[in-house]
């Protein structure tokens, strides 16, 4: 039985210690950062090997692989990929920009199933506001809710089409918040109805999707103490049926890093309160072995309702990816983002 856990790893290779620790703790999957590829050749022995640790063929990989900022695998053996923003950019109306985000994501799906990684926490569907921190900036597909609803959507479809799960975040929505959570907590005091409107739609369009990742954002209008990561009434949102004033969200739900310095408290603190709120696995990325073994203290099995939602999230990849004819698709694509096919300079949010 796995742990309800996702860990990150050292660097391109695993080390003994690091074997061990994961046969021992089992976690239920593994996620990658920069300091963990180099070639794909490389990057498909590593997912090889963490799967051998656990002993599942099936162990989700994850990765986050957006575009611009946030891209962990780069030039020279992967394309750059445009931030979410472009995509709006580059059309002509949104039907076109809905074909670019689907048609991208599903070639991202196409690079990271041949490197053994099935999971990309993508869509980013956090709707910027005026005045927020610009973590999120153009990683928005849109400044508007019903965009960024229509073209999550269509990248989310992208990668399951492609045999990849996607990951909606940031639930129930970093757009608003005036801090980097990587860094500091970031408070929202703006009333219940107008998140409502604004930051929750997006998340409640996608209420189907099979993953959800948390914000490490504190929505006075819900929980004037906890981030929505460790808030039991937040996790309650999220869950609660549409006729409800919820957000509907049937699936599995993931925190955003735990070593990120928005959260106080142990690790094992932070896992425990993550999970006693509701979510149903705990994410820690930053590698550290001690660090992990301090989240596993906090960390029990993955059963009852979770497992069952995480069964059904890997029962959503289909059997065989939707054909694609890989040369064409790229092609049609790159002369349609013609410009914007660079990442940013400098390390993205998370970066590692």
């Amino acid at each position: 039985m796995s742990s309800a856990a996702i860990y990150g790893c050292e660097g391109p290779v695993l080390g003994e210690e690091e074997r061990r620790f994961f046969r021992e703790v089992r976690p239920w999957g593994f996620i990658l950062f920069r300091r963990n590829v180099e070639t794909p050749d490389q990057v498909r022995a590593l997912t090889a090997a963490l799967r051998e640790c656990v002993g599942r063929a099936d162990a989700p990989i994850l990765i986050d692989q957006e575009g611009g900022r946030v891209q962990r695998l780069r030039p020279p053996h992967w394309p750059a990929w445009p931030p979410g923003g472009a995509y709006l950019q580059a059309a002509t109306d949104p039907l076109e920009a809905r074909e670019l985000a689907r048609l991208g994501a599903r070639l991202i799906a196409h690079d990271l199933l041949a490197l053994g990684v099935t999971v990309n926490c993508l869509p980013v569907l956090d709707t910027p506001t005026p005045g927020a921190h610009d973590i999120i900036g153009d990683r928005a597909y849109a400044h508007d809710p019903a965009m960024v609803a229509l073209l999550g959507r269509a990248a989310a479809e992208g990668l399951l089409a492609g045999g990849v799960l996607p990951v909606i975040k940031h639930m129930p929505g970093h757009g608003r918040a005036t801090a980097d959570s990587h860094h500091a907590l970031p408070v929202v005091a703006d009333p219940m109805k107008t998140l409502d409107a604004w930051d929750f739609a997006p998340f409640r369009a996608l209420s189907d999707m099979p993953l959800a990742m948390t914000a490490h954002v504190v929505f006075e209008a819900i929980d004037r103490k906890r981030p929505a990561t460790t808030s039991r009434k937040a996790v309650r949102l999220m869950r609660d049926d549409v006729a409800k004033g919820g957000l509907g969200f049937g699936g599995l739900i993931i925190t955003d890093d735990l070593s990120m310095n928005a959260l106080s408290g142990s690790l094992r603190e932070r896992a425990e309160a993550s999970l006693r709120a509701g979510c149903d696995l705990v994410l820690h990325c930053n590698g550290n072995l001690n660090e992990m073994r301090a989240v596993a203290e906090g960390v029990g099995r993955l059963r009852g309702a979770p497992a069952k939602r995480a069964e059904a999230a890997l029962a959503r990849v289909p059997a065989t990816p939707e054909p694609l004819d890989e040369t064409h698709a790229r092609a049609r694509f790159e002369a349609r983002l013609a410009g914007r096919m660079t990442a940013a300079a400098g390390p993205a949010a998370g970066e590692a």
